[in-house]
């Protein structure tokens, strides 16, 4: 499942997933060879929040038993293939990716993903701008985004916090929050759909964790809108 929403040369079809999927080779022609079991691909897009969305998705697919795991790609890269070349954009070229399966203790893995909308109009927006891309369409992107963006998000994220910690009983005070905004030293630009992931593997190598036993992920983005999710691994 692939979640990224920039891609190079603005490519939207086919499916990025099934272009990944040929690429590592995971069974792309089941009906030739359906051993062991038929892989299935699709996009599944939705910004910032699109990881915990694809979660949500993968939940449902392993708590039925239709799928044995799960793969989820996140990635975005600037439509010229070279973010730094536009000083404007304020997304960096990063890929990440996480591999889901049912585990085997009850209390480990991902908890409930709640969704939450704010009450006011996104204030960022990501569009082809038809008449002024010219002979240049397939390697440029507008990225609006209005002044305090950040701040606001920051807010949102917090009171999602807040009502996520409220909803599903958690306790805070044990638990390090994996938040929006995750620092990336390569580049200029932020991660944009791997920011959960980036912030993950920034978790696991944290000092914190001799402090928590569980991870609070929180994702915030265009809509606006803003998701969260409680990850309880399987050794601390």
């Amino acid at each position: 499942m692939n979640v990224g929403v920039y891609r190079e040369r603005n490519t939207f079809e086919p499916a990025l997933a099934a272009l990944v999927q040929k690429e590592v080779g995971i069974n792309p022609d089941y009906m030739a060879d359906p051993e062991p079991a038929a892989g299935f691909s699709f996009d599944l897009m939705n910004g910032a929040c699109g990881v915990l969305n694809a979660i949500q998705v993968g939940q449902a697919l392993l708590e039925t038993g239709s799928t044995e795991r799960l793969l989820i790609t996140a990635a975005d890269v600037h439509p010229s293939g070279d973010a730094d070349s536009d000083s404007r954009y304020p997304y960096a070229d990063l890929a990440g990716v996480l591999l889901l399966s049912r585990s085997t203790e009850p209390e480990a893995g991902f908890g409930p993903v709640r969704h939450y909308t704010a009450d006011h109009p996104t204030d960022v927006a990501g569009y082809l701008d038809t008449e002024a891309m010219g002979l240049h369409g397939r390697s440029t992107i507008t990225v609006r985004r209005e002044p305090g963006h950040r701040a606001r998000l920051a807010e949102f994220a917090a009171r999602a916090v807040t009502d996520y910690a409220s909803e599903t009983n958690i306790n805070l005070d044990r638990t390090l929050v994996i938040g929006p905004f995750v620092a990336h030293a390569e580049g200029g630009g932020e991660p944009h759909t791997a920011a959960p992931i980036l912030g993950y593997l920034r978790a696991m190598d944290s000092a914190r964790r001799d402090q928590c036993d569980q991870f609070l992920f929180v994702s915030v983005g265009a809509g606006p809108s803003a998701a969260c999710a409680l990850y309880r691994p399987e050794r601390w």
